[in-house]
């Protein structure tokens, strides 16, 4: 029901900075098109995907190519889904946004904003592999339920609960201090060294893991599983 996962958008208000930050752990930037008139950066691991946006929206966003948005719109009212914006029309690029019942922001747009770069080995960078984008969910049983209404597979065996979503996996309820990346990071000692050499600081938390501040109210975390 929406689509292809595409990007995590950010509104950066400082492109230069937020796009150093991720290159430093290791992302590259993608070839970004001329669908946005405003200033546009993509950075990429081959895995995890993060849009820099210089507009102001309610960041971050969950985005995703839905062909024919417009057309989709009323299939999901039908479903429950109550749109913040519906941007359609001929002489326009087609966008529509909604939030699920945590307040995550999601975006369907008509195509692609940016070509993914040439991948010329493994997917991954200082962070290690990508896992899940996790917010926090007060209401969980209710949050879930909306996802799989849009038709999205949700992995009950896992704790935190997981939803497959089109290209990028899912963890609501799994983060509680804000919007937070998931990394599986099996050796933490190197990670930390190897992200200080980059000017990078990531701390310890009483969990285990280590954690990051990235730009923009974006946390990134890194643990064993």
């Amino acid at each position: 029901m929406i689509g292809q996962f595409l990007e995590i958008s950010v509104r950066a208000r400082d492109i230069a900075a937020s796009a150093d930050f991720w290159q430093r752990a290791g992302l590259r930037h993608a070839a970004v098109g001329d669908a946005w008139t405003h200033r546009y950066a993509v950075l990429t691991d081959g895995r995890l995907v993060i849009g820099l946006h210089d507009y102001e929206f309610d960041s971050p966003s969950l985005t995703f190519v839905k062909p024919a948005v417009a057309e989709s719109v009323p299939a999901l009212k039908a479903l429950g889904v109550a749109f913040d914006f519906e941007k359609t029309g001929a002489e326009q690029f087609n966008e529509a946004g909604f939030r699920d019942p945590a307040g995550q922001v999601v975006t369907l747009l008509e195509a692609r904003t940016y070509s993914p770069p040439w991948q010329d080995g493994p997917p991954g960078g200082l962070f290690g592999h990508f896992v899940a984008y996790a917010w926090p969910a007060a209401d969980l049983a209710a949050t879930i339920g909306f996802w799989e209404r849009l038709g999205l597979v949700v992995d009950r065996d896992t704790r935190p609960q997981r939803i497959v979503a089109g290209g990028i996996t899912l963890a609501p309820g799994a983060a509680s201090e804000g919007p937070t990346l998931l990394f599986r990071c099996p050796d933490a000692n190197a990670a930390a060294a190897a992200l200080a050499a980059r000017g990078l600081d990531a701390r310890p938390d009483p969990a285990g893991s280590l954690l990051l501040h990235a730009p923009d109210g974006i946390r990134v975390r890194l643990g064993p599983g």
